[in-house]
């Protein structure tokens, strides 16, 4: 039996214990702690056991999930270094947090694995990216992947990339939103029902998904496909091109990064 707790039961705490309790993993037990009542209470619906305090749910777990957020880390670890005892792994889905900055508050040994995640765990279709901190073993730095595989799809990147990641997986989900709200208030604007065109647009970002997956082109092949010469794509493709729209992308990308670094200080 492995316990797993969640210090933390917001929304992407809460995202994976769902996966976790939906998935076929079995002989695993999960703990819940969290200041706000409504948090526990949406813990306990998917089977968690609450505990009373920080240190409680340390002592009870064999992985410890540290899902609060970046700003207050610090004083969590504080609280929990005294039970944070060899065996145990420590899990960090805290944007921008490194190796160095746990076991820097904590102790030198800790076992630690970094996790970028995202809110589409919500729905089982998470996209996660994963790194292992010496000394954690193969096999538990396995059993997180599995974790997270129950709950989408996985990678494994070197612990020196997972601040770039986050704004390819983490926060472009927030990203994406913005932009279909571009064409839903367009086509709002137009007369058309804000529903139907949320339905179309989402039914496409979906499908093109599939096509970047699935159909062997390459990005630059796809836009082709969608472009007839003198048609209406173009047009717009046009407009997106003079506002230098990849280049807005990379702008946001790079202050993603930038945060990062300085909440890793």
């Amino acid at each position: 039996m492995k316990n797993i707790g969640f210090l933390g039961a917001g929304n992407m705490g809460y995202a994976i214990m769902k996966g976790i309790s939906q998935s076929e993993l079995k002989d695993v037990k999960l703990f819940a702690y969290d200041l706000s009542e409504e948090s526990l209470k949406r813990a306990e619906s998917v089977g968690a056991t609450v505990c009373s305090s920080e240190n409680e749910l340390v002592e009870k777990s064999d992985f410890v999930f540290l899902a609060v957020k970046p700003q207050v880390l610090s004083p969590v670890l504080e609280k929990i270094k005294s039970s944070l005892t060899p065996d145990k792994v420590v899990i960090s889905i805290a944007a921008g947090i490194t190796g160095e900055y746990l076991k820097k508050r904590t102790n030198e040994n800790l076992k630690a694995i970094l996790v970028m995640p995202n809110t589409p765990l919500l729905l089982g279709e998470g996209a996660t990216a994963l790194s292992k901190v010496s000394p954690t073993t193969d096999d538990e730095f396995s059993l997180v992947c599995d974790i997270f595989n129950a709950c989408g799809k996985t990678a494994v990147l070197s612990e020196d990339k997972m601040k770039e990641i986050i704004a390819v997986n983490g926060s472009s989900p927030a990203f994406i939103y913005l932009f279909a709200k571009g064409f839903i208030d367009y086509a709002q604007s137009e007369g058309i029902d804000p529903l139907v065109a949320k339905e179309l647009f989402a039914q496409t970002l979906i499908g093109s998904a599939k096509m970047i997956t699935d159909s062997g082109n390459t990005i630059e092949e796809l836009i082709k496909m969608v472009s007839s010469p003198g048609g209406t794509t173009l047009a717009g493709l046009d407009r997106l091109y003079e506002g230098d729209l990849t280049g807005v992308v990379k702008n946001a990308c790079e202050s993603c990064t930038k945060r990062a670094y300085e909440l890793s200080e």
